[in-house]
């Protein structure tokens, strides 16, 4: 099966954990590196089959809180890979059209990469059919406990007793960007990892065996008939 079915209904926003790039390259023989490299190339056939298939938001979680702990050299080699993405490659998103936003603790990332993401921002928000979403250094109960602290900050310490469910979302790092109805991860691990815990309440989950490198279309529409078989309750 090359295609999913016409009946099917794709989600409009999609999470992605792309897990296994280390993996792969290893079994491979390849260097740990070449691994994150795949990954990104991976994520760009990603998005161009979301994109076929009219899903408007991809969140995708590309380096987390707790990928800091990592080896200093395999940690700066992704500082690197991110700096020839958001200030190298960024004609390629360009070309594609696809808006770029980034979530999570950006303070924490070098100064070139931080004044390269405000650029790509700011040259991408004139397209609204598609959104790409990184999450950088994001942790979801950071997310959470900032939230709270900017409620405090705007609104005083005495409006946290009467925030209601339906209004905390905009003070969240996601604010402005519908929640995930799918969430895809890859490479036979079936944790969540701290990605999107408010935003996810609802969303249907995919584990994939895959290591991510190794993700294909194939397996992509699969998922999307699987989701649109799923019967959506949202808790009702």
């Amino acid at each position: 099966m090359t295609a999913t079915k016409a009946n099917t209904r794709a989600p409009k926003t999609i999470g992605l954990i792309m897990d296994g790039n280390r993996r792969f390259a290893r079994a491979r023989g390849l260097p740990v590196f070449k691994g994150h490299e795949l990954g990104y190339e991976k994520l760009k056939d990603f998005l161009r089959w979301c994109k076929d298939k009219r899903v408007s938001t991809v969140v995708a979680y590309a380096f987390s809180t707790e990928n800091w702990k990592r080896t200093k050299e395999e940690v700066g080699y992704l500082m690197k890979l991110l700096e020839r993405v958001v200030i190298d490659r960024v004609d390629e998103l360009l070309k594609e059209k696809i808006r770029v936003k980034f979530i999570g603790q950006i303070e924490r990332l070098p100064e070139k990469i931080q004044i390269g993401i405000k650029k790509i921002e700011r040259d991408t928000e004139k397209y609204k059919d598609f959104t790409l979403v990184l999450a950088l250094s994001y942790g979801g109960r950071v997310e959470i406990i900032e939230g709270i602290k900017k409620v405090a900050k705007e609104k005083g310490t005495q409006a946290i007793s009467k925030l209601k469910e339906e209004d905390f979302g905009d003070y969240l790092w996601t604010a402005g960007i519908p929640d995930p109805e799918l969430i895809i991860r890859t490479s036979g691990e079936m944790r969540t990892s701290n990605f999107l815990p408010w935003q996810s309440a609802y969303s249907e989950w995919f584990f994939s065996k895959t290591l991510w490198p190794a993700f294909t279309k194939r397996e992509f529409y699969k998922i999307l008939e699987d989701f649109s078989n799923r019967e959506i309750r949202n808790g009702a």
